[in-house]
Formats: C-alpha cells, sequence, structure tokens
C-alpha cells in the first residue's frame, strides 16, 4: 500500500460507532416490539378453514367465475376497476395544486410547511377508515369507494409529485425567460414536458394500488368485490371464494404486467 493511499485510509472518518449505535438501536427496536406482538400459535379451525380455501381456489365454482349478470366475478371486478379508475384521476387532479404549493421551490417555505402538514394529516388515515365515513355520506355503493380512493391516492401522489416538481431544471426555465417567453409559455414548455413523464407514472402506480384497495373497500360497503367475498366466506361456499380470489389474482397481473411496460416506457421517454 503506497504511502498517499494509507494517507487518505487514516483520514477517512471513523464510522465504526455510528454503525454499532445503529445496530444497537434496531436491536432495541426489534426486541420491543416482538415483545409487543405475542403469538399463541395456530387455532386448528384456522388451518381448517385455510385449507378449505386454497382448496375453493383450486376447485372454483365455474358458474360464478363465468357468470355475465350483475352478480358473476366478470362484473364485480369491472366494477371494483372502475371505481379505482375513477378514484385514482380524482385523487390525481386533486393532488396537482396540493402538490404545486408544498414544493419548495415554488412557493415560500412556510407555505410549504403548511401543504405539507396537509399532506400528513391526509395520509394519516387509512383508506378503509375514509371509506366508513364516506359510506355516511353517500350511503353504501361504489361512489364511497370512488371518494374514498380519491381522497386516500392525494396523498401518496402528491408526495410524489413534489418530488418530481423539486427536481425541475431551472435553466430551461431560465433559458425561456431570457428568450421573452411568457409566464404560460415557460410552463407549457418548460415545466409541463419535464413532468409529464414521472406524473403519469405516479397515477399509473397509484393505480395498481387502488385495485387492490378497492377489493377490501366492499367489506364496507363501497361496491366492487369485497363484500361478495366477505358474504362467500362467511357463510363457508369455499368454491365461490375460489372464484373470486381467481378472478382478483388474474385481474391484478393483467394490470401489473401492462402497468409496468407502460411505465418503463415513460421512463424512457417513449
Amino acid at each position: 500500500m503506497s504511502e498517499s493511499v494509507k494517507q487518505i485510509l487514516d483520514q477517512e472518518p471513523k464510522r465504526w460507532v455510528r454503525n454499532l449505535m445503529t445496530v444497537i438501536v434496531l436491536m432495541v427496536l426489534f426486541l420491543t416490539a416482538s415483545k409487543s406482538v405475542e403469538f399463541n400459535g395456530l387455532h386448528d379451525s384456522g388451518l381448517s378453514i385455510a385449507k378449505n380455501i386454497f382448496f375453493g381456489i383450486f376447485t372454483p365454482d365455474t358458474g360464478l367465475l363465468f357468470n355475465l349478470t350483475r352478480q358473476g366475478v366478470p362484473y364485480l371486478l369491472l366494477e371494483t376497476l372502475s371505481i379505482a379508475f375513477l378514484g385514482t384521476i380524482f385523487g390525481a387532479i386533486l393532488a396537482i395544486p396540493l402538490a404545486f404549493v408544498s414544493a419548495t421551490n415554488m412557493v415560500p417555505k412556510w407555505v410549504s410547511y403548511l401543504g405539507a402538514i396537509v399532506i400528513v394529516a391526509i395520509r394519516t388515515f387509512p383508506a378503509f377508515v375514509y371509506g366508513l365515513v364516506f359510506i355516511r355520506v353517500t350511503g353504501p355503493g361504489p361512489m364511497t369507494g370512488v371518494l374514498t380512493l380519491a381522497v386516500e391516492s392525494i396523498g401518496m401522489i402528491a408526495k410524489l409529485y413534489i418530488e418530481s416538481i423539486e427536481e425541475l431544471d431551472g435553466g430551461i426555465i431560465e433559458a425561456l425567460d431570457a428568450s421573452g417567453c411568457n409566464t404560460y409559455q415557460k410552463i407549457r414548455y418548460g415545466i409541463i414536458p419535464q413532468l409529464t413523464s414521472n406524473f403519469l407514472s405516479t397515477v399509473i402506480y397509484r393505480y395498481e394500488i387502488n385495485i387492490k384497495n378497492a377489493s377490501i373497500l366492499g367489506l364496507v360497503g363501497a361496491g366492487g368485490i369485497g363484500a361478495p367475498l366477505v358474504f362467500a366466506m362467511s357463510a363457508y361456499r369455499w368454491h365461490e371464494v375460489g372464484s373470486i380470489l381467481i378472478g382478483l389474482i388474474v385481474i391484478v397481473i393483467i394490470v401489473e404486467m401492462f402497468s409496468s411496460k407502460l411505465r418503463n416506457r415513460l421512463a424512457r421517454g417513449f
């Protein structure tokens, strides 16, 4: 080892104390969490139910799976996809102004701080809580699911929007300003092209999440396939449970496959 390399290594900051403290903190957190969660073993009824669910998946009720009426799996899945789509679109639109007033490079710091507090407050409550609130306002049905997913989506989408806005290339805007462009032209040619692909990728990713959330929201009567799934499980109709779960698995795989390809295209700029 040359003398210069040795001097550089000697000047390297000693991080072993910080690394040791990090390991100790993680161990303390792990032990604390382990003591807070009690495991009482598996119940015989639980194992039996799990076995019946798996049996139902492999022997689904084909009459329900291919039923094209409003009670069939295809219609319920379509309703779930529609709820997720509308909720995502509304949430994405509402998140745009909130993101711009929360970005530190767009507004004064105190304004962005207030915007960040609003976003954190929205993200605090899970979709299930919003569902219970909106079902009192609009009553049970798909509209409750749409409103719930719209509000629930705002927090995550706005947070990712902010990251894209704060990474804007200011040089492009300065060049347009030097060229004599007005505010509209700077937004049209300097800001929107930089944000479009990231914004669309965020919306697509949130749509994937909302499909799963829409399935869960059916438990509180917010439309979709969740309620029939719970009713089938409560009545021990495992073949119907298998049909619904197969439908969910297939639709999630298809949506994620296409959305992943689309997001990759957006990331590469075409």
